[in-house]
């Protein structure tokens, strides 16, 4: 739970607020794997009644972030290193099918309204790995590949890679949290994505999501030992 107890949530849209709220929380690590809580205690943390609370937690066990536990509540999903190479495989397989379409295909349209806001995200994620500020890294980076899949122009597959791209932080985060120091530890390389995007080179945003994948799986890989 957030520490003193949560901020009173806002009586609009209770529902996503609350799932917004508790997402970031485990995403973020303040909510640990296996932690376990029930509708009440999120309820009375924030202040609200039952109903919200119950929905936005089934929300996210949807999501895979949260595990049911009949008669007891809920639990953060706890991850295992098995989870976290398949979910990279999953992600590196889904990633460069999509790729291989669009260059047999052409990318097409690319707005110049969502190439700004990407590249906005771009930045702020790669100054963020730079810096090694892991809070913020984790929603830039999110909101970075959210947005970019979106340009693909299917829903389904974006929605897939967003939830794949959650489950791994869960897992990962425990692990980077052991250093001491994060700058510079994570890919940073949001920025040369985008311009391979806007130019249309496939091939070398192909070689990047490669290389995103491969950088990150192994500093994971790396770092597991040492907590087991």
């Amino acid at each position: 739970m957030p520490e003193g107890g949560g901020s009173p949530v806002r009586r609009s849209s209770l529902r996503q607020q609350i799932a917004d709220a508790l997402r970031d929380e485990v995403l973020t690590g303040r909510l640990q794997a296996g932690r376990h809580f029930t509708v009440k205690e999120i309820a009375d943390t924030y202040g609200v009644s039952a109903t919200p609370v119950r929905e936005a937690l089934v929300d996210l066990a949807a999501q895979g972030l949260l595990e049911v536990e009949q008669h007891r509540g809920f639990q953060v999903r706890r991850f295992t290193p098995e989870d976290f190479r398949s979910l990279t495989d999953a992600q590196a397989f889904v990633v460069e099918a999509a790729f291989r379409h669009l260059s047999e295909h052409g990318m097409g349209e690319l707005p110049p309204e969502s190439l700004a806001s990407v590249r906005r995200r771009a930045e702020a994620a790669a100054r963020a790995a730079q810096a090694g500020v892991l809070d913020v890294l984790i929603g830039c980076d999110l909101r970075f590949w959210r947005e970019l899949a979106a340009m693909g122009g299917n829903p389904h597959i974006s929605e897939f890679l967003d939830r794949v791209r959650a489950q791994t932080w869960i897992y990962a985060v425990p692990h980077l949290r052991s250093l001491a120091d994060l700058a510079g530890v994570c890919w940073s390389d949001h920025v040369a994505l985008v311009d391979a995007v806007e130019a249309r080179d496939t091939g070398a945003a192909r070689r990047l999501t490669k290389e995103y994948n491969r950088h990150t799986r192994a500093l994971i890989e790396k770092l597991a030992p040492a907590r087991s």
